[in-house]
């Protein structure tokens, strides 16, 4: 469909749009708060191991790293508007199964379906670019890609007071009253999908895609339980990647592929993939220390013996700060370019967790080291949508956004998964808690991430000179405008 014309008097379903767009975004980070900081009240609550009840979170991004990248490619047609809704449904459905107290399957199952929501955003993001005007769709897809980093500082401790305060079961009961109050939302508001050809499903390449996440997510969840040397490990890893190689010799030749590879040539495209994997790696290595750094005993010689809730609390200025940064990002790419900007905004997180390595000692510590990570973060991902959308034709914005979430979800869990196998490695045999000097060490760890992506994104993005004209590729938004204006234009004023 066309873009309303900027003259063009607005209903109230246009006025209402942006804000349910970014309440889809809000709903997906109460989707994922409902899982980390309940795993431990799921063991006690179900009687089952922190190993079984940590399926709770890997299911929800399993699912979701599924389902993200065919939600994409149906929602670039005329079926988007039942994809959202569809996937709304699945949503709901999924937290009243996992409300019912009838056993850990049933829950398993419920936040299974909840996974489905996690592929939203990039469809919400798509939206806001067909049916809004320029002036209001660049802050809309700004705010959409950063409401998952917010929600994390928002969604947790607002679930975890709830289920500290009513049991773990009232926490599902407020993520399905959050999702029924989305689903008709979006039901009175979502306009009509885009009038275009109805795109031919790649069930191979879904298949392929599929498998190779599955395996490779899979296998990140279970390395701390196998071993990093185990036979079942190194086995799924190998068969992972060979149908990831399977995959990517399919969308190559293929006429109509589940995510347009041919994109990725795209320096810009690739500079956002690449940050979207690295910064999720990074961005959960620090969340996943922070929070179990709050929660850990005083007895064990640092830590606070937070609550979840007061634990939760801990990741608020980290919210506000990434929404900050969303805000002050354009005025930056307009004077110094995105071959500027990104490498700070690295330089920023990096600052972060050089900061937890060194000073964690007092409580307002752990504050102020979330309120700068929230700032580095939301800095780059409220640049990525940007340089997407405004180097991909419109009917990819979909599926490309959908792939670019597909990498932070990998992101996130292999920064999870090294957090905890860094701890492990510091905990002494017989003992429960891992020394002081395992939490330093992971965090350098996470340094040498960020070190690697502040040269990454100096090198890899290309270089505009003044004057210079962009050339978009086929189909994407045309005119005289250098990259990092188009960057500029796309990203919240």
């Amino acid at each position: 469909m066309e873009n309303p014309t900027a003259g063009e008097p607005r209903s109230g379903r246009q006025r209402a749009l942006v804000p349910v767009l970014i309440s889809l975004g809000m709903l997906v980070a109460v989707v994922s708060s409902l899982g980390a900081p309940l795993v431990p009240t799921i063991a006690a609550e179900e009687h089952v191991s922190l190993g079984d009840a940590q399926w709770s979170l890997t299911v929800t991004l399993l699912v979701g790293a599924l389902v993200t990248p065919v939600m994409g490619r149906l929602g670039d047609g005329p079926r988007r508007r039942a994809v959202m809704l569809g996937a709304l449904v699945a949503v709901l459905t999924g937290c009243v199964l996992a409300a019912l107290p009838l056993g850990i399957g049933c829950l398993l199952t419920g936040r299974a379906l909840q996974g489905i929501g996690l592929g939203l955003v990039p469809l919400a993001i798509a939206t806001a670019r067909d049916a809004l005007p320029p002036e209001r769709s660049r802050p809309a897809v700004a705010m959409l890609s950063i409401t998952t980093v917010a929600g994390v500082g928002l969604g947790y401790p607002v679930t975890g007071l709830i289920a500290q305060s009513f049991g773990l079961y009232a926490g599902y009961w407020f993520g399905a009253a959050v999702s029924a109050a989305a689903l008709v939302a979006a039901a009175l508001v979502l306009p009509p999908s885009p009038s275009r050809p109805a795109p031919r499903l790649d069930v191979a390449g879904a298949l392929l895609l599929g498998g190779a996440l599955a395996g490779l997510l899979l296998a990140l969840g279970e390395a701390e339980l196998w071993g990093w040397s185990s036979w079942r490990l190194l086995t799924l890893a190998g068969i992972s990647a060979l149908l990831l190689g399977a995959w990517v010799v399919h969308e190559s030749r293929t006429a109509q592929p589940l995510v347009d590879l041919r994109l990725i040539r795209d320096r810009t495209v690739l500079t956002a993939h690449v940050t979207a994997l690295v910064a999720g790696v990074g961005m959960y290595l620090l969340v996943s220390l922070a929070t179990r750094f709050a929660q850990t005993p005083r007895e064990a010689g640092y830590g606070f013996g937070a609550s979840v809730a007061v634990t939760g609390l801990v990741l608020l200025p980290y919210s506000l700060a990434s929404t900050a940064a969303g805000r002050i990002v354009p005025l930056l790419v307009r004077r110094a370019g995105t071959a500027l900007v990104l490498p700070v905004g690295c330089a920023v997180s990096l600052a972060a967790v050089l900061a937890f390595a060194l000073a964690r000692g007092q409580l307002w510590e752990l504050f102020a080291v979330m309120t700068v990570a929230g700032f580095g973060i939301g800095w780059m991902f409220a640049l990525l949508p940007g340089l997407i959308v405004g180097s991909v034709p419109a009917h990819e914005t979909g599926s490309a956004m959908s792939f670019n979430q597909v990498l932070r979800y990998v992101g996130y869990s292999t920064g999870s998964v090294l957090s905890a196998t860094v701890l492990q490695a510091h905990t002494a045999t017989g003992h429960a808690l891992p020394t002081g000097d395992g939490y330093r060490t992971a965090a350098l760890l996470a340094c040498a991430v960020w070190l690697t992506m502040i040269v990454v994104t100096a090198v890899l993005p290309p270089r505009s000179r003044r004057g210079a004209v962009a050339t978009p590729l086929p189909g994407a938004a045309a005119g005289p405008r250098t990259p990092d204006e188009d960057v500029a234009q796309e990203v919240m004023r």
